[in-house]
């Protein structure tokens, strides 16, 4: 599985599906599905440690990207000693996860090989473990990332393949207890499908995937994966719908629309970085019906226009 997943991320992201079966290989997210992990005994890892109670009010996930070719910050934060410095900005502008990331996920974007993949997010990682109070999430879908970042001092493991892309990455984050963000993915977009129907089943594949390999329901939260394989229509539809998400599956649920290209779309605002108030929107409205997380690249602005809200809905003396 490692082999061929590798072979994969040499052709990009979301060129999986092609690249491995040119090769004639199986695409694993196709394979995940007939997959039943068998449970694990712990290895090696400490359960992980999160402090935080989901539910209680909305989180907001700080971004942290560690890569050099983001399509929101175009690569600020890629020397370590700026990301960190970056995470713990964040982390003072009241970030309450810190979500550190070392390969981009944007359409188009380079591939990163695993070992480069390590030595761009556990330096960040063990920094800012040793520096913040707030937790650290591992955004990867690859195990031996994962299982390095957890070592450094992560807690929370963020698939954007929602373990169906190395169904392995199930058992490491179980042996972690790590928080486990389960996303649902495409490698393209479809206007003619029912997305809210596609999103329901990729979900539950990855639930069953995690639930087989050992992690606690209650350490999952699902995320809808805005932008990911979908048109501005459907974003926006799973939006609005993310009551029924949370509805259907009885769990956690995070939104991230931050500076997507969705948000740009209905604002008519071309460059990313300057989607700060179409992003507080959608967050807003997110929170307003369920979201426990929000993933945001611009803290401040979020914290204060959630304090205002928590205050309009006389909640004001939960803010922090």
């Amino acid at each position: 599985m490692f082999d061929k997943y590798l072979y994969a991320l040499g052709r990009g992201v979301r060129g999986v599906k092609k690249a491995l079966a040119e090769a004639g290989e199986t695409d694993p997210a196709q394979a995940a599905r007939d997959i039943t992990p068998t449970p694990q005994p712990a290895r090696t890892l400490a359960p992980a440690r999160f402090p935080l109670r989901l539910g209680e009010r909305t989180l907001i996930m700080g971004v942290v990207n560690v890569t050099p070719d983001s399509f929101s910050d175009g690569g600020r934060w890629f020397d370590p000693e700026a990301a960190i410095a970056h995470g713990k900005r964040l982390a003072a502008e009241g970030a309450d996860i810190l979500d550190v990331g070392g390969e981009s996920t944007r359409p188009g974007a380079a591939a990163v090989t695993v070992e480069e993949e390590i030595a761009r997010v556990v330096p960040v990682i063990r920094a800012l473990a040793a520096s913040v109070s707030a937790p650290i999430s591992i955004d990867t879908m690859k195990a031996p990332v994962a299982r390095a970042a957890l070592e450094a001092g992560a807690s929370v493991v963020n698939d954007v393949w929602g373990f169906q892309f190395d169904p392995d990455l199930a058992r490491v984050a179980a042996d972690a207890g790590a928080l486990c963000v389960l996303m649902h993915n495409r490698r393209e977009d479809d206007a003619s499908i029912d997305i809210f129907a596609e999103v329901c089943d990729f979900l539950s594949r990855s639930l069953d995937i995690a639930l087989a390999a050992g992690v606690a329901r209650e350490r999952i939260v699902l995320d809808p994966g805005i932008g990911f394989g979908k048109t501005h229509t459907q974003s926006f539809e799973l939006i609005r719908r993310l009551p029924e998400l949370k509805a259907r599956f009885a769990l956690p649920v995070l939104l991230g629309a931050s500076r997507k290209r969705c948000i740009g779309s209905a604002s008519g605002v071309d460059v990313a970085a300057e989607r700060v108030a179409g992003s507080v929107a959608a967050h807003l409205y997110g929170a307003i019906h369920g979201a426990d997380i929000v993933r945001v690249h611009d803290v401040a602005e979020h914290r204060q226009a959630l304090g205002v809200l928590r205050a309009i809905q006389g909640r004001h003396g939960d803010i922090v």
